[in-house]
């Protein structure tokens, strides 16, 4: 009887879900110093920051995140996003990164955003590429904070796409969100290869993450590039309204530059992300 109990109970664990036994990111360390820790955007694999790291990883030790589900690490299972910002916890404690600073783009950004709310005395500081802490009312009218489900008619219609469909929805997106015509042809590539299932359930993970109110419980600085195509009046509307109770932000505005501003300003964002990150 006892054998019995013990085969059931192995059988049970072999079999049951663990999404946290699943890993979420892959991680590139390269450099020495005081660590930083890259996200990249949705869709994107961590080769986004190549760039950026070149110079940083100079003089700080640098870990670049790619997600589950996107570039070559396999998907993991639901809820996606809440499992990515908890193992990322779980990373800067094992490994015990004292005060690390943040930088996210996009999606990385409002991850980062999450993480210092959440963990208020972990951080040093946050730098954000084009992020906010609830990209839904970009999406939806008088977004009110209410939970999209990934059973939707959307969802099935983006699942069921073929590889032409979805590669023709993501090139016309690219266009309008880096004006840099040799990274279109680099994120198209990310975009295309991602996991489909992550790229249509992952994006509402993004979608029902509302950190208005909770960014009020960040300590430490946060800092933001903003992207400032195609309408500069737009865009400050938008985010003077997002970041209503984290005042002490510090933004600047890209000139010339779509959601992908260290694509599209280089010069511009090196210089200010090195007099930032100080």
């Amino acid at each position: 009887m006892r054998t019995k109990f013990i085969l059931i109970m192995v059988f049970m664990l072999l079999t049951s879900k663990s999404v946290f036994s699943q890993t979420a990111f892959k991680v590139h360390i390269r450099g020495k110093g005081a660590p930083i820790l890259l996200f990249p955007g949705f869709g994107c694999a961590g080769e986004v920051w190549n760039e950026t790291v070149a110079e940083l990883s100079k003089n700080y030790e640098c870990h670049i995140f790619t997600f589950a589900g996107f570039g070559d690490i396999p998907p993991i299972e639901f809820p996606w996003l809440s499992t990515i910002k908890d193992q990322v916890i779980t990373y800067v404690k094992t490994k015990n990164l004292k005060k690390a600073t943040l930088i996210g783009h996009s999606l990385g950004g409002t991850l980062s955003l999450w993480l210092a709310s959440e963990e208020t005395n972990l951080f040093k500081k946050i730098i954000i590429v084009d992020a906010l802490p609830a990209s839904a009312v970009l999406m939806i009218p008088n977004y009110q904070g209410e939970i999209i489900p990934y059973d939707n008619p959307q969802s099935k219609m983006m699942l069921a796409m073929d590889q032409n469909a979805f590669s023709a929805m993501n090139a016309q997106s690219t266009a309008y969100i880096c004006l840099n015509k040799e990274k279109q042809k680099v994120i198209n590539e990310w975009m295309n290869m991602a996991d489909r299932k992550t790229y249509v359930y992952g994006y509402i993970d993004m979608l029902n993450v509302d950190l208005r109110k909770e960014i009020s419980k960040i300590k430490i600085p946060v800092v933001i590039l903003a992207a400032t195509h195609p309408d500069i009046n737009a865009v400050l509307k938008t985010y003077k309204s997002q970041y209503e109770n984290l005042p002490s932000a510090k933004i600047y505005y890209a000139k010339d530059a779509a959601h992908f501003v260290m694509f599209d300003q280089p010069k511009w964002f090196m210089e200010k992300l090195k007099l930032e990150i100080q």
